[in-house]
């Protein structure tokens, strides 16, 4: 049916393009006798002439359509931008990044005819479309801070304020982050290659692309390296896996704890005072940034967003940047992320290392994070233990991780709610992977 549709409008363009203009000129020739009997004495010479040119204007129009340019490339890019789509429909994962994300892969692999070098100035790296001048936010690093102010907006830090203990947990899931970096060396990527695939462990989208775009953006070292332009296939697999935390992570929280591990539980967080809520976002700026003042871009706008929220005097800044801003910051970075895909650029041997080893970082993280909670309770006095479930919100997939906390909570136990203590953690992965994205960038960058 389709291959009937694409035809026929194909046919109902060649005949409102080609055949209808001749068929009116030589129509109006035959209202006059002169020009008739004119046309008549040279009608054998001009209509070779014109069947000529009406199959040289068909060829050309067949040879910029996108069914003479498409690759298998290119549909196996659609295949996946839908089934991106299918995730974000049927099982709403991430709707909000993959469905963006998707749609944009799907018009990243439009063929269009490049043949000779032609700009055409449609494709999104092709200088001066407008794909390629929204997509300069990805490559220059602009969207993930303004993320991180609209995230600063809406995070509620109480429950990190209330038990600062759970800082350590987020700590410990940046352990993947580290062991990915290793093994990105491992497998023959350059340090800076390495350290922008490594920061996927952390599970968090705009620090991806943030260091990416400064470590892994096709530019050379003084040294002479040549360093691959990665920010695609990382900024991919970071949202794609992100996605899949409700599927990733369970299997591994049920394997590392017991049935007794997962009946644990916490006490209440203590009530966190107004005065508590505005200083921790101001001390919590200095101090971080004074550690990794590489990751400034980063925390800077996250604690802003977060002062924003608690000074209680800018509301109105405050709902914009948690809703109308990072909405539209949402649809830009998903958008150009996924039309960065083109088969040409996106298939290769680097991508397929990137997704494994973006796999095994939100493995090792949560891993890491559910061990480091079973070591603190070694420590802690009966009646204070840590429920090791939370261990995986030390990802900061806010707030999914926290949620799959919760969910495996409630399995084991229908009145044990976790999903308030998994919060500490989880924001303390934003921070935390913000911190170790500036500490890989002060040494590479």
């Amino acid at each position: 049916m389709w291959t009937m549709l694409a035809l026929l409008v194909i046919t109902s363009l060649a005949w409102m393009a080609f055949v209808k203009p001749e068929y009116d000129r030589q129509k109006s020739m035959a209202e006059s006798g002169v020009e008739i009997a004119a046309f008549d004495m040279q009608y054998p010479e001009q209509e070779v002439q014109q069947e000529s040119q009406f199959i040289g204007g068909l060829r050309q129009f067949w040879a910029y359509t996108g069914f003479r340019n498409a690759t298998s490339g290119n549909f196996i890019m659609m295949a996946v931008g839908l089934f991106f789509i299918y995730l974000a429909i049927r099982y709403e994962y991430e709707p909000l990044l993959l469905v963006p994300i998707g749609t944009g892969i799907l018009i990243g692999n439009i063929p269009f005819f490049t043949d000779g070098g032609m700009n055409l100035q449609v494709g999104i790296y092709q200088q001066g479309s407008v794909l390629n001048y929204l997509y300069f936010g990805v490559m220059k690093g602009v969207y993930p801070p303004l993320i991180f102010l609209g995230i600063g907006a809406m995070t509620d830090f109480s429950s990190l304020i209330s038990n600062p203990r759970l800082l350590m947990l987020g700590a410990a899931a940046q352990i993947g982050i580290f062991a990915t970096f290793i093994g990105a060396l491992l497998l023959g990527f350059n340090k800076p290659e390495a350290a922008a695939i490594g920061i996927i462990g952390g599970a968090d989208g705009p620090t991806a692309i943030f260091l990416s775009s400064r470590l892994a953006n096709g530019t050379t070292l003084a040294d002479g390296t040549m360093v691959k332009n990665l920010i695609g296939p990382i900024a991919i697999a970071a949202y794609s896996y992100m996605a899949l935390v409700p599927v990733i992570q369970p299997p591994i929280m049920r394997l590392l704890t017991s049935k007794k591990e997962r009946l644990i539980r916490m006490k209440p967080p203590r009530a966190v005072t107004k005065t508590e809520k505005i200083l921790f976002p101001i001390f919590g700026l200095l101090l971080t940034c004074f550690i990794s003042p590489s990751a400034l871009p980063l925390l800077g706008m996250l604690f802003f967003g977060n002062i924003l929220k608690e000074s209680g005097v800018t509301k109105r800044l405050a709902e914009t940047a948690r809703t109308s801003l990072i909405d539209i910051v949402t649809i830009m970075i998903g958008l150009t992320v996924g039309a960065s895909t083109q088969a040409d650029v996106f298939l290769t041997k680097e991508s397929v290392l990137i997704f494994g080893l973006g796999a095994a970082a939100f493995g090792v993280a949560t891993f890491s994070g559910v061990l480091f909670a079973k070591g603190m309770n070694l420590f802690l006095p009966e009646g204070n233990k840590i429920n090791p479930l939370i261990g995986n919100s030390g990802v900061s997939a806010v707030p999914d991780s926290a949620r799959v906390s919760e969910m495996e909570g409630l399995k084991a136990d229908k009145t044990n709610h976790l999903l308030m203590h998994a919060m500490g953690p989880n924001v303390a992965g934003v921070i935390g992977s913000a911190i170790a994205a500036g500490i890989l960038l002060s040494y590479l960058g």
